[in-house]
This record gives C-alpha cells, sequence and structure tokens, in this order.
C-alpha cells in the first residue's frame, strides 16, 4: 500500500513515518474534535502524515458491563465532522460483515480488530468497500501467518491493504513485540507498529485490561529505528477517566515530546 492512496493525507513527501492516533473510542463529539485538533497541530509542525483514530464502537469486551459506544451512527458522524472539520482521513475498526458498507460511507480506512484477521468474510467484506484495509496481527499469529490475510484482501482486488502488529501473547496476561517481525511483513504490505496495544495486560482479575503506558517510549523508539512505515499510537487527555482502555493510554500532554523524540530518530535513519 501506498499511502498516497488514502485520501486528505498530508506531508508524505516528509521521509516520516505516518500516524494513526486518537481515543480508543469516540465518547462524545468534543473530546474527539479536542483531541484531533491536538495532534493535528503536533503533526503538522513536525511534518508527520497523521490519520484520526476512533472506534466506533468497542465489540471486544471483557465484561458485558463495560463501555461499547454511543451509539453506532452517532460516533460515525464524529468521525466524519473530524475529517470535514481538519481534512485528515480517519480509520475506525469494524466486527462484523453489516459494519464494512456501514463505516465505508464515513472512514478512509477499515481495521480489523487482531481477534478477528483470521474471519475470511469480515475481511471479504472490508475489501470489497474498496477503502483501504488496516488488519491488525493476531496475539496468537506469527508475522509470517499475516500474508494470508493481506491475500485475502489482494483477492478482492484491492491493493489498499496495511498490517499493523500489536505485539504477541507471552502467558495469559502479557504482549511482546517481536521486533523480527515488522522487517518480515513489509514483505507483504505497508507495517505499522501498535505501540500501546502492545503494552496491554488482557483480562486482569477484575475483568479490566491493565497497562504499561510507562513503555510506551521505549517500544515506539525501538520500532522507529527498525524502520517501520507507521505508529499506532491510541491518547487522551484525560487517561485515568477513559471509557475505554485508559490504562494503556498516552496521555496528550505527552505527545509532542514523544513524537519530536521519534521524528528525530527517522531523520537519523533516513541518512543511512
Amino acid at each position: 500500500m501506498n499511502i498516497n492512496n488514502i485520501p486528505q493525507i498530508k506531508h508524505i513527501e516528509s521521509g516520516n513515518f505516518f500516524l494513526l492516533a486518537g481515543p480508543c473510542a469516540i465518547e462524545g463529539e468534543e473530546m474527539a474534535l479536542k483531541i484531533a485538533e491536538k495532534l493535528i497541530s503536533i503533526t503538522d509542525r513536525l511534518e508527520i502524515p497523521y490519520v484520526f483514530k476512533g472506534s466506533f464502537k468497542k465489540a471486544n469486551r471483557s465484561r458485558i458491563d463495560s463501555f461499547s459506544g454511543i451509539g453506532d451512527e452517532k460516533a460515525l458522524k464524529i468521525l466524519r465532522k473530524v475529517s470535514e472539520t481538519f481534512n485528515v482521513p480517519t480509520v475506525t475498526d469494524i466486527h462484523t460483515n453489516e459494519d464494512a458498507a456501514m463505516a465505508a460511507e464515513y472512514v478512509d480506512i477499515l481495521q480489523i480488530p487482531a481477534f478477528l484477521v483470521r474471519q475470511t468474510d469480515l475481511v471479504v467484506a472490508a475489501a470489497k468497500t474498496g477503502k483501504t484495509v488496516n488488519l491488525k496481527k493476531g496475539q496468537f499469529m506469527s508475522p509470517e501467518s499475516m500474508k494470508h490475510a493481506v491475500q485475502k484482501v489482494l483477492d478482492c482486488y484491492n491493493e489498499n491493504v496495511m498490517v499493523t502488529d500489536r505485539g504477541t501473547m507471552f502467558g495469559y496476561q502479557d504482549m511482546i513485540v517481536d521486533y523480527r517481525g515488522i522487517p518480515t511483513m513489509q514483505q507483504y504490505a505497508t507495517t505499522v507498529l501498535d505501540v500501546t496495544h502492545s503494552l496491554q495486560q488482557p483480562n486482569q482479575t477484575v475483568g479490566v485490561t491493565g497497562g504499561r503506558p510507562d513503555m510506551i517510549e521505549t517500544v515506539a523508539k525501538a520500532g522507529i529505528a527498525v524502520g517501520v512505515d507507521g505508529i499506532f499510537i491510541e491518547t487522551h487527555f484525560d487517561p485515568a477517566n477513559a471509557k475505554s482502555d485508559g490504562a494503556n493510554m498516552l496521555h496528550l500532554d505527552y505527545f509532542e515530546d514523544l513524537m519530536t523524540k521519534l521524528v528525530a530518530i527517522r531523520k537519523t535513519i533516513n541518512q543511512f
């Protein structure tokens, strides 16, 4: 996939990595616009090609009483408003075949969650919309096996596909990133590193996912150093009170400092 194919994306000639970033879930219009405005001011200054991320619903929850969304159409309309207000592309994850056609009316990139990436019907439904498809690598899958998921999209005559590594399950409650997987998956498609989900500590005893946000900078720097094409980070201005995945999100106040460091690393790498 060439990021030139994503509508509205800017700074593609900068030589930087590109960025997918935003809140885990769309909690409301005000919060989405606030986060987007801050991220766009940072990425414009640093010339980072940027895509706003937000889940219109959260289908994969540990407990039935966990937040799942504000309503599908309402959240999708907010994603469209972000795109129209700031002239940036957007990405959201889908969970059913029906979600694909619905979400494609509002966003530029359809994301297949890691737990669902082997679901052929879902991948095909996303591919047939003609939108760019972002395939999250399953926590249970090898980097090499992602070539088959990529091929499913290509077989639908859609060449706009990318792969995102979000760590591999290590034991019952931890993730690790095998950086050997990045160049492996780059043989199949443009490859992104999902920094914040790679630091999840799933299925804790209370049924709420934990995380290691203190390691976000370490994992992101390593990803840039090995040449990943893009970075995925969830962020919020109040992670402690976010309705989903607050335990592993990056506080919005720390975002500019991290991006500045990552750009400096990429510029150094580009010299070799």
